[in-house]
């Protein structure tokens, strides 16, 4: 089945190649001639994923999906969340920043040394460090969505272990192997329990049944 993946992070789709196998031609938006940044002004998981397939839909009328994803820290009440991408970056007054994950992992691990420290200084305990990976994906099928969730628990790290993966991977401390962060575990390991791995599969599983 060949259809468009909404995105230009190859990371995202190599992995999205990798999990869903040769049954599918994943194409990406570049692929399809779509070069220009897709919107994404939603206020949830789901509102940005339908927005980017739907963008993809009207632009090319055919199949595609598009996920969105995201860290939530619980000591950080759900940041960066949908911001994730440009955390680091972001204007706060427009939601608006470039993609940098070294300045959003730097911010994030700041913010959380500023919690344990002033919860040192009031003499309490540091706030838990769990958080979890979350994606939506939407899947665009003759003009109708399809909604696929997956979610994956954590904790956040003290500071970046490992070389592999993308994104918050070198700060995640993924509870299904624990001590290491995403970015210490083999691609196959990743891909076994990761969000997307979960919403992708659930999206596969739906195709094939369907």
């Amino acid at each position: 089945m060949k259809i468009i993946f909404a995105t230009g992070n190859k990371g995202k789709l190599r992995e999205a190649r990798e999990i869903l196998g040769p049954d599918y031609e994943l194409l990406s938006s570049a692929d399809a001639g779509v070069i220009e940044d897709i919107p994404e002004t939603g206020s949830s998981f789901q509102e940005n994923s339908l927005q980017k397939a739907e963008y993809i839909w009207k632009k090319c009328g055919v199949d595609c999906f598009s996920d969105d994803s995201g860290l939530e820290v619980d000591a950080l009440g759900g940041a960066p969340g949908i911001y994730s991408a440009r955390y680091g970056s972001m204007d706060a007054a427009e939601g608006s920043g470039s993609h940098d994950f070294d300045r959003n992992i730097d911010k994030l691990l700041h913010e959380l040394t500023v919690l344990d420290t002033k919860a040192l200084l009031e003499g309490k305990p540091a706030p838990a460090r769990t958080a979890r990976f979350r994606c939506v994906v939407t899947l665009m099928l003759d003009g109708e969505p399809h909604f696929f969730d997956g979610t994956c628990e954590g904790t956040i790290a003290y500071e970046r272990k490992g070389n592999g993966g993308f994104g918050y991977d070198p700060v995640f401390i993924t509870d299904d192997f624990p001590g290491l962060s995403m970015s210490e575990i083999s691609e196959e390991q990743k891909n076994s329990i990761s969000h997307r791995a979960q919403a992708l599969n659930k999206m596969a599983e739906w195709l094939k049944n369907r």
